[in-house]
């Protein structure tokens, strides 16, 4: 398409860094006197983000200290310096670092409205006990859908704009289309993946037919889905006959005997995703890395939780990028940034560690650069969106967030990798755009009655724990 000069009477210029006062509030507004600018942002087919720090993370296109980045019908159109474009609706995006959204391979979305309610425990026997099975069982489809809204619309707000769903709450094929609902309403883009209930009326498997048919019948839309389970033959057969990846908990050194078998049956494919991987043998990794293995790393998680050494290493020695991930709010937060500080700073724990124990030949120590990637195009090939999301490429969707550097936690930007794994946290995150469409602007998320939301948070979150009979220590 060729580009005209721009026609100063058809173009609003929005100051994206106006309003500062309700940044990081989960205020589902934006600032008051920004309401006219983002109609105009929201009604525009064009739109060109001016004068950013543009953090493309495609190599072949490179970064830049400045430049713009045209957005049109959802889908980024060009990134360099001075573009000129007519019929656009601009934002200032100085101080701005401009790069794609986060995306977080593996969260279970339901239980949202259990935020911080397990913040000591282990995997065993405190979430098994307390989580997995005392505290999930009562959900009903109203508390799947409050416990998906708040973390969806949480990820957002933190700059996350794409994520795995490991849903483990399919007791009702309700209980499913409730969490399909609030995705839906959030604008997140999710790989929804259909995973077990519990109770007589659950249908899991089966019901991912019905839901194909009437949620994921096209693949040009936010969600998609896969099946969510365990290493377990006849699931992975189930996914096979009905053509969707799988999302595999449980692969850990004590069910890889499993993996060959399933290996052994061709029943692995690429694009399947395997999360957490502890302990692994060699021959385990090597067989992933043959078949086309996804891997999701919740770094903070396992070495919080118990699941064990979170295999970083592992991963790269067989010549596998892997993804990251939060994987339960439960115990620890969600946002990107302790995601990756977890990942930059254990693998260079490790590394150095080995080094002072005098072992030669080490592997390189990862970059702030390299963490970036995991959480982000490594992220959006786990997603198996590698081709949509991931970069700031010409011809993908605009899935953008953009940080405020002029901080006084980040200020003077001096490296532009190193700010935003090392030094950024959510209150940086400014604006969010999912496929074009504005999700955050100027510190708020947009189109969202926040009062609404907290009270059925509250209220499912009172319900559930009352159903259970559960005990809560505000302070313990």
């Amino acid at each position: 398409m060729g580009e005209q000069p721009i026609n100063s009477t058809r173009r609003a210029v929005l100051v994206a860094g106006a309003g500062l006062a309700v940044a990081g509030a989960f205020a589902g507004r934006a600032a008051a006197q920004g309401d006219a600018d983002l109609a105009r942002l929201q009604s525009a087919r064009r739109i060109l983000i001016k004068g950013g720090v543009a953090l493309t993370l495609d190599r072949a296109i490179g970064d830049f200290a400045k430049a713009d980045l045209l957005i049109e019908d959802g889908t980024i159109r060009a990134v360099r310096p001075d573009i000129v474009a007519d019929d656009t609706v601009v934002v200032d995006a100085a101080n701005r670092i401009v790069m794609p959204g986060f995306i977080d391979t593996h969260h279970h979305f339901y239980q949202g409205i259990l935020r911080n309610i397990l913040p000591n425990g282990l995997l065993n026997p405190d979430y098994s006990r307390d989580i997995s099975n005392t505290l999930t069982a009562p959900y009903q489809p109203a508390d799947v859908y409050a416990g998906t809204l708040a973390t969806a619309l949480g990820m957002i707000d933190i700059g996350t704009t794409a994520a795995v769903d490991t849903s483990q709450v399919s007791h009702t094929p309700e209980h499913s289309d409730a969490g399909i609902r609030a995705m839906q309403e959030a604008g997140l883009r999710v790989v929804y993946a259909y995973s077990r209930g519990a109770g007589p009326n659950s249908q899991y498997p089966h019901d991912l037919a019905r839901l194909r048919k009437v949620y994921f019948s096209s693949e040009d839309q936010l969600l998609t889905l896969a099946l969510g389970g365990g290493l377990v033959p006849e699931q992975f057969e189930f996914a096979r006959k009905h053509g969707v990846h799988m999302v595999s908990h449980g692969v850990r050194d004590n069910t890889e005997k499993v993996l060959f078998e399933l290996a052994k049956a061709k029943l692995l494919r690429p694009g399947d995703e395997y999360i957490h991987c502890t302990h692994l043998s060699g021959d385990a990794w090597r067989l992933l890395k043959d078949t086309g293995g996804e891997v999701s790393l919740a770094v903070p998680i396992e070495m919080a939780m118990g699941h064990g050494m979170p295999p970083i290493q592992e991963a790269l020695d067989h010549g596998i990028r892997p993804s990251l991930s939060s994987d339960v709010g439960v115990t620890m937060a969600q946002d990107p940034f302790t995601v990756m500080r977890g990942c930059f700073t254990l693998q260079r724990l490790n590394v150095l560690q080995r080094e002072r124990r005098g072992e030669k030949n080490l592997p390189p120590l990862l970059t702030t650069r390299e963490v970036l990637e995991f959480a982000t195009i490594d992220g959006a090939r786990c997603l198996g969106l590698a081709r949509k999301i991931g970069t700031l490429t010409p011809g993908k969707q605009a899935d953008i967030v953009m940080l405020a550097a002029d901080r006084l936690n980040v200020w003077p930007l001096n490296n532009v990798p190193g700010a935003v794994v090392n030094i950024m946290n959510p209150m940086n995150v400014e604006s969010v755009f999912v496929a074009g469409k504005v999700r955050k602007w100027r510190g708020g998320l947009v189109g969202v009655d926040a009062a609404r939301v907290l009270r059925l948070i509250e209220a499912a979150r009172d319900g559930v724990i009352r159903r259970a009979g559960f005990k809560t220590n505000l302070f313990g």
